[in-house]
């Protein structure tokens, strides 16, 4: 009987210790950024926990909303602790590697978005979904295979395709995505395909921040009439914006990013061994 009751009782505390942690971790985090003035920290919640293989140790991915200058921000943190101190780095003596990478949430079904598909099955059991940026040169070469690959086991995959600009990177981005949903939106089928089929740098400079030299090449491409005003109506901004937003709440931060069966691939190689 004694037994009975101490196990419940162990448990409990187990718990109690575990939400403490998480409360002291979340009040570090506040203190963190409130130090900076022009940071007004809104709310703060655990978006993700995981137990690590160090003996005590836990990582933690903190949600953030706060006000920067005006301006509402969404962003995450990762943080480690083991309950008695707490690191913003974590790394592997015998790899060197930081414990970070493992820090990757898990992707829920709502990423496996139907009108996202552009390859495959919907309804296959091994789903891989990419965030991407047409202009990144990695991307250009990597997308088309995997695209590829999908079609010769159009049963067994489905493959989704997220956009992900990287506008620091190629400005010329924006306005290239804007015109691939724009495309879509119009009836124009397999665009993600055609569009990494050209090289672009032929046409303009993944620098170039002026619309309509992106638009003018588009347009000779595909033999369309595309205006400024066409691309950038409300609704295609909001579905790019949307497309980021799920990349970031998931700590996508470069491209392409590879989920397969909704674990991030690091080797963007384990595509290869589905659909056999």
């Amino acid at each position: 009987m004694i037994l009975k009751l101490l196990i419940p009782l162990i448990l409990l505390l187990s718990f109690l210790n575990a939400n403490d942690t998480e409360d002291k971790i979340l009040e570090f985090e506040e203190k963190r950024f409130s130090q900076n003035p022009r940071i007004e920290v809104n709310d703060l919640s655990i978006f993700m926990k995981k137990e690590l293989s160090q003996k005590g140790w836990y990582g933690f991915i903190v949600d953030i909303k706060a006000t920067m200058a005006g301006n509402n921000v969404n962003a995450k943190d990762i943080v480690f602790s083991n309950g008695e101190v707490i690191s913003s780095e974590l790394f592997d003596l015998e790899t060197g590697k930081s414990l970070k990478d493992l820090m990757t949430p898990k992707l829920t079904n709502k990423y496996y978005d139907k009108k996202r598909l552009i390859a495959g099955n919907h309804n296959a059991k091994d789903k891989i979904v990419i965030f991407s940026d047409p202009l990144c040169p990695f991307c250009m070469d990597y997308v088309p295979d995997v695209i590829k690959y999908v079609k010769k086991h159009e049963d067994k995959i489905a493959l989704y395709y997220y956009h992900f600009p990287l506008l620091a990177l190629h400005p010329a981005a924006a306005p290239l995505v804007k015109l691939m949903v724009k495309a879509k939106h119009d009836g124009i089928e397999n665009i993600e395909e055609k569009i990494y089929s050209i090289f672009w740098d032929e046409k303009f400079s993944s620098k170039e921040k002026d619309e309509s030299v992106v638009i003018d090449a588009f347009n000779k491409e595909f033999k369309t009439l595309y205006t400024e005003e066409d691309i950038n109506s409300k609704n295609i901004n909001e579905e790019i914006f949307e497309d980021v937003s799920m990349g970031e709440n998931v700590l996508v931060q470069g491209t392409p990013t590879v989920f397969i069966n909704g674990e991030q691939d690091k080797t963007k190689l384990k595509y290869e061994e589905l659909g056999k």
